[in-house]
């Protein structure tokens, strides 16, 4: 499995925020821009504590495991591939959903004068956050999981002497 990296993230949330800043310039000339929903920064927040609850849990099971404890659990390997694997697609759609938000937010900051715009740009913003938590908790259960390297494969064991 490869490690998400953080520029991929990045590069998702500043095209989708680019994106959704023109598409709702576009959408606000032609007519009324769609709003920002109230559960959006909930569900985002609600991903991100599932995620760093599941890490943190791993953590404490691994560790245990590690230090040979008798009462310890087993972390079943497929398990732990599919935490990572949800946490992965989860990073990606939350770039994806807190650049949309963040987009259409930064197109709302020019309008805060009007209360119902306020909102709307309180709710992207916080949508943002709650996504960046989202990326936050799954690059750490995507830590929590990652195998310790083999040194005799970095050091190429069939090396010339």
């Amino acid at each position: 499995m490869r490690e998400l990296h953080i520029r991929v993230l990045a590069g998702v949330f500043v095209v989708a925020g680019v994106l959704s800043w023109a598409g709702a310039r576009l959408w606000n000339s032609i007519g009324t821009l769609p709003s920002v929903p109230l559960a959006a920064p909930i569900v985002l927040a609600l991903i991100a504590v599932v995620l760093l609850s599941t890490a943190l849990s791993l953590r404490a099971r691994l560790k245990a495991q590690r230090e040979r404890r008798p009462e310890a659990k087993g972390v079943d390997p497929l398990m732990a591939a599919r935490a990572v694997v949800f946490g992965q697609a989860s990073a990606l759609v939350a770039a994806l959903v807190a650049g949309m938000y963040g987009g259409t937010g930064v197109f709302l900051l020019e309008s805060l004068d009007i209360p119902a715009r306020r909102d709307q740009a309180i709710y992207a913003g916080f949508s943002v956050l709650a996504g960046i938590a989202v990326i936050a908790s799954a690059l750490f259960l995507e830590h929590v999981c990652k195998l310790p390297e083999d040194d005799d494969h970095d050091k190429g064991a069939a090396s010339p002497a």
